[in-house]
This record gives structure tokens, C-alpha cells and sequence, in this order.
């Protein structure tokens, strides 16, 4: 099994690095761009793993580790390998 996890600024969060590509992104002549989120993507490879303990592995990789529960969310896909 393989973790897809993406994490991103919680709405209401500043995020700089989003204001700043989506203002290029205009400047550049792309007007429909009207907001643009910078996150995080994370590929965590669980080999030998049944899905409901890769659920739980990665939920608690998310909740300890990855994401800073005050300004972060995610979410995650379980993907089989291959």
C-alpha cells in the first residue's frame, strides 16, 4: 500500500507563497485565477500493509508528525502499490 497525503493551510490561514504565485499567475495574463493555495504532498510507501492499518499508520504520521494541527489540514488516499 502507498499514503497520498496533502496538506494545506487551513482556510482563514495566511499563506504568502499562495498569494504570491496566484499574483504572478494574473500578472502573467491568467485574470481567472482568483486564489491559489501552497501545500505540502507527502508519499508514504506501506509494503505488506493491509488498508485499514495503512489508514491508521498515516492518520497518526498525520496527527504526530506531518501536519501542524493549528494552522494545517489534511487529507489522505490509501492507494494500492504498483
Amino acid at each position: 500500500m502507498k499514503a497520498l497525503v496533502y496538506i494545506t493551510p487551513k482556510e482563514g490561514i495566511l499563506d504568502p507563497q499562495g498569494l504570491t504565485v496566484g499574483k504572478a499567475l494574473r500578472n502573467l495574463g491568467m485574470k481567472q485565477v482568483a486564489d491559489v493555495r501552497i501545500g505540502k504532498y507527502v508519499e508514504i510507501d506501506l509494503p505488506k500493509t493491509k488498508r485499514k492499518k495503512a489508514e491508521e499508520i498515516t492518520k497518526q504520521a498525520c496527527d504526530r508528525l506531518l501536519a501542524n494541527p493549528n494552522i494545517e489540514a489534511y487529507r489522505f488516499e490509501i492507494v494500492e502499490d504498483g
